[in-house]
């Protein structure tokens, strides 16, 4: 989610050049099921823009009607939404709608965390009764700083609090630079990923010709920066060059990714790991373990766009722990 309120603050700060206020929405609470969890966020803006969303749409036409009270006013205000009679959901939501105005400190640390992959902490003051109540709102903490998005400066702590920890953006790395490559990339920033493309130094490629990546780099395996790669981050060697994947695997054999997949047959993955092992025979198991090819899940995927499907798919099912299986055949709830 921390794609998402990367998006609201950008919207804010376009928002408050304009002369506009803003109201941040957050779903602070659930009884049942909904179609999104709590710590689901939305921005409304002065003029009725809204960016985001808590809901499959349902909410939010109600949601702008009770935001109007707030930007009146500034005081900070609990709605509640039972979709068991409308959404046909199952569930309950407790919504906390409160002025968004960051000062420039939080829009500085926030970015900071933005650039050196830090984690923060949301942490909203709420009530499960509709209406004003005292205490109500959010703070941030960022960089070992407390920060307040409202009105609000006093604890009330016989509130509830919803504690969210958000981690780095997630973040896809690609090796390779052909047309797949292209396609991949374009899904991912749909998903709200950072996407970094890393191409041969003799490509004839910039960035210009990935739309949706963050960054671009023209290197050598050798001359690579990997520093960046966290557990937030996700890779995938496509570069149709075994030596030069290679190359790729044998530098990225410190880093700790999320997932590495890797293009190709499974003839090739094995000639693949074979050549690498000789090279790196002490690497460690768990290394190996991580490794996914060929790339991706069995739907059928036959073109680009289909395979970056395909790919995107196992991604998720492997940083969200999840068994890939029809929906259908779930017993238990879908998000459980």
């Amino acid at each position: 989610m921390t794609h998402e309120f990367k998006t609201i603050v950008k919207s804010y700060l376009i928002a408050k050049k304009q002369g506009l206020k803003s109201v941040l929405v957050t779903v602070v609470d659930l009884d049942g099921s909904s179609y999104r969890k709590p710590g689901v966020r939305m921005l409304i803006l002065e003029n009725d823009e809204m960016i985001g969303a808590v809901s499959g749409g349902c909410v939010e036409k109600d949601i702008l009607r009770e935001s109007q009270s707030v930007f009146q006013t500034g005081h900070s205000k609990m709605m509640t939404y039972d979709g068991r009679y409308r959404l046909g959901c199952e569930g309950l939501l407790y919504i906390l709608i409160e002025e968004f105005q960051p000062n420039n400190s939080f829009i500085k640390a926030f970015q900071n965390c933005l650039t050196n992959r830090s984690s923060f902490t949301l942490y909203s003051y709420y009530s499960k009764t509709e209406g004003e109540s005292y205490g109500l709102g959010t703070y941030f903490k960022l960089e070992n700083s407390k920060h307040l998005v409202s009105k609000f400066s006093d604890i009330n702590k016989s509130l509830s609090l919803f504690i969210q920890k958000m981690p780095p953006c997630f973040k896809l790395m690609i090796f390779g630079a052909e047309h797949d490559a292209v396609h991949l990339c374009t899904l991912a920033q749909f998903n709200g990923w950072e996407v970094t493309i890393v191409s041969g130094p003799l490509e004839s490629k910039s960035i210009k010709n990935f739309p949706g990546a963050t960054a671009f780099y023209s290197a050598s395996p050798d001359n690579l920066e990997l520093n960046s790669i966290d557990n937030e981050t996700a890779i995938v060697l496509m570069s149709h060059n075994f030596a030069n994947d290679l190359k790729y695997l044998i530098e990225l054999k410190h880093s700790t990714p999320a997932y590495l997949g890797i293009l190709g047959p499974s003839k090739r993955r094995e000639k693949l790991l074979s050549q690498f092992l000789e090279y790196c025979p002490d690497i460690e198991e768990s290394f190996v373990e991580n490794i996914h090819g060929p790339a991706g899940l069995n739907i059928g995927a036959e073109t680009p766009q289909e395979i970056a499907i395909s790919i995107l798919s196992e991604i998720l099912s492997v940083i969200r722990k999840q068994e890939p299986i029809f929906l259908k055949e779930k017993i238990i709830g879908i998000h459980s």
